[in-house]
This record gives structure tokens, sequence and C-alpha cells, in this order.
């Protein structure tokens, strides 16, 4: 009895196995369930903007001072004193460098002193003079000693004259021992230590050098047949330059103005070289720094701009995808006018109303499904900051 209740269960199971196998081999059963959904692609995506968009030209720059100020002496003496710490900033007429001036106020004082001498014999021999002219004319004196006095008070005229000059020379060199800026700008290391004997004969190096860095100026360099654009610009009033690291990391160190393009083409590189000023208040600009620097010629008003990584390369053009409301993806295909940094300008394809694949579109077709993530978002969290 206990074998056949054993057969009893085993058989029901079989067929029901039976029954399995058969449902899932047959076609017509598969079919009724579907393909199985392909799983979406994750993207960073962002909108599309209508916007005004500065139009830059882009060239190489180097940092230069407006002024450069080589301090020399113009009398010799011992360097005594250097009032400004090298680097730091001077103003105009503030005292840099200090001349023994002892030997100098003693050169002034003995010429001042001449003068008084040769001045009292000049006051003498006049007086004498007005005397003979007196007796003279009564027949008192002879005419010969009239003129022989005159020659005198002549003589006596020069000589307090070419005092004077003596004393101005003496002030001139006593005020050559106190050396002033003559610009505002920035003290160099010092050239010359404090206790060297200078000879203005043999002195090549200077004592310090003044670079004038407020403003500051930059020299770049474009393609000449941007010259034109430069200059239309320029038409139109003031052409802003904005000067960016060697790097171009996207944040700008200054932005000054255009002062002038060269009066002429280098024929060897084919480029034009143009001058700009910088306020540099911030002394984020140095001299002999090398910059990028970018012209501002013009502003592109109300155009659709996209992220430059949107933009794709096929066999038919340029293209972005673009994410449509049911999560799939369309291809467009665009023309790009303009770029500038990490956007770029759409003149054709595109409203300003969609939002476009930036990253991921190797897997990519139209139709696929997507899992897009805002590029905002995505910025914001590797920030540490919340999006806003």
């Amino acid at each position: 009895m206990k074998i056949k209740r054993g057969v009893g269960l085993i058989v029901p199971a079989v067929l029901l196995s039976a029954v399995v196998l058969w449902r899932l081999m047959d076609p017509a059963s598969a079919a009724d369930q579907g393909p199985a959904p392909s799983p979406s692609v994750p993207v960073t995506s962002a909108s599309a903007q209508v916007q005004d968009v500065p139009e830059y030209l882009h060239g190489l720059g180097t940092v230069q001072a407006l002024n450069i100020v080589q301090i020399k002496a113009q009398v010799n003496g011992t360097l005594i004193a250097l009032p400004v710490e090298q680097g730091h900033e001077v103003h105009k007429d503030e005292i840099v460098a200090q001349i023994d001036p002892r030997p100098y106020k003693a050169a002034l004082d003995q010429a001042m002193a001449q003068r008084d001498e040769d001045t009292a014999l000049l006051q003498s021999a006049t007086l004498d003079l007005r005397r003979y002219v007196d007796l003279a004319k009564r027949s008192f004196a002879p005419v010969q000693q009239v003129d022989d006095q005159k020659a005198t008070v002549a003589k006596d005229t020069a000589a307090v004259a070419l005092d004077n000059a003596m004393v101005e020379t003496a002030q001139i060199n006593l005020g050559y021992c106190t050396i002033r800026s003559p610009i505002d700008g920035r003290l160099s290391f010092y050239l010359i230590n404090i206790g060297n004997i200078i000879q203005t004969s043999s002195q090549s190096t200077g004592i310090v050098t003044i670079t004038q860095d407020k403003p500051i100026s930059v020299v770049l360099t474009l393609p000449e047949a941007d010259l034109i654009r430069v200059q239309q610009a320029r038409t139109k009033g003031p052409v802003s330059v904005v000067a960016f690291n060697s790097q171009d990391t996207g944040k700008a160190l200054a932005t000054g103005t255009l002062l002038t393009p060269d009066n002429t083409i280098d024929t060897a590189t084919g480029t034009i070289a143009l001058k700009a000023t910088f306020d540099n208040a911030d002394d984020h600009l140095w001299p002999g720094q090398f910059i990028n620097a970018r012209v501002q010629v013009g502003v592109l008003p109300k155009v659709v701009t996209v992220p430059l990584l949107a933009v794709q390369h096929g066999p038919d053009g340029l293209f972005v995808y673009t994410v449509k409301p049911d999560n799939t993806v369309d291809q467009a295909n665009v023309q790009v006018g303009y770029q500038d940094g990490d956007m770029s300008v759409i003149t054709k394809g595109l409203s300003g109303n969609e939002k476009v694949v930036v990253t991921g579109q190797s897997r990519l077709q139209p139709g696929t499904h997507v899992q897009a993530t805002d590029q905002s978002a995505t910025q914001a969290s590797a920030n540490g900051t919340s999006p806003t």
C-alpha cells in the first residue's frame, strides 16, 4: 500500500514538469510575452539656451611694464641709504636711494662764500666808479681812471655771475645725492648694497630699477586677417581685452582696454601686434608673464548656445542628440557658427527649447531610451554645492 501511494504522487509531478517545459519551448507562448525591455542609457544633459554671446578673437600675449626706470647715480660717492624695501611699491618723488651728501654740501658752502666775497668787491668797485665819475665831471680825476674803474666793475660783475653758476652747480650736485622715484611703481632687488662706493663713470647696472605696473600693458599677437575686425570694433568704441593665465583655465585674470595695433604687420609670421592696458589694481598681472588674451570684437545677439561637448561629428556633418519628453533621443543635424571655451553657438538645427545630451553619446542612436541627469546638478555635486 505504501509503494502504490508513492507512485501516485510521482506521476502528477512528472506530468506538471512536462507541461511547464512544453510552455517554455513553445514559440507561440514566447511571442506572447514580447521582447525584454532594454535598459536606459545613463547620460548627462543640458538645455539649449538663447542668449547674447560676446565674440572674441584669441591671441597670445606678454605682460609688460608700462614704464621701466633704471635708477643710476649722477654723482660719485658712498651709498648710505636705500629707504624703500626691495620688491615694495614706491610712489612718485619718494626717496629710493641716498648718497653721502657731505662733500657736495661743503662744495656748495664754498661756492656761496666765494660769491659773497665777489659780491662785496663788486659793490666797492661800483661805489668807486660813482666817485670817479663825479670827480671827472669836475676835472678832479682823469678820464683814464674812470675807464679803468668801469673795467673793474665789469670784471667783478662777471665774477659774481660765475659764482652764481658755481652755486647752482653745487646745488644740483647736492640734489643728486638724494634720488627720488620719477614714477609710481615697484622696486626691484637691490643691485648695489649700502656702503659701496659709486662711480658714475663705471656704473653700468644702476642701483635699482622701478617698473610701473599700475596701470600695466599687454602686448599680444593676432593673425593679420583679424586686423580688419579689430579696426571695425574700434570705430564703435573702446575694445575690451580679457587676460587669462597661460593654461587658459577659464578664470579671467583682468579686463582691460585695447590701446592700439602696431604700425606694421610682421611679414615673417603674418601676425599683427596689439597693445592693451589694464588697471591691475589687484596685481594679477606681472611684467614678463605669459597670458592668453581675448579681444572682444562684437556681440552675437539672441543666439542658440549649447555646451561644446554636445556637438558630435558624423559622416553627414555635425549633430547633437536631443532628449524627447518620453526619454528617448533623436539626432538633430546642426551648424556651428562660433565657439568659445566650452560653449558653441548653433546657427541652424535648434530653436533653443531642446534638451541636448552632453556626455554618454557613444552608446546612443535615435530612439534609445536614456536616463538623463542635468549637467548643472552633476557639476554642483562635484563641487560639493547644491544646484541653484
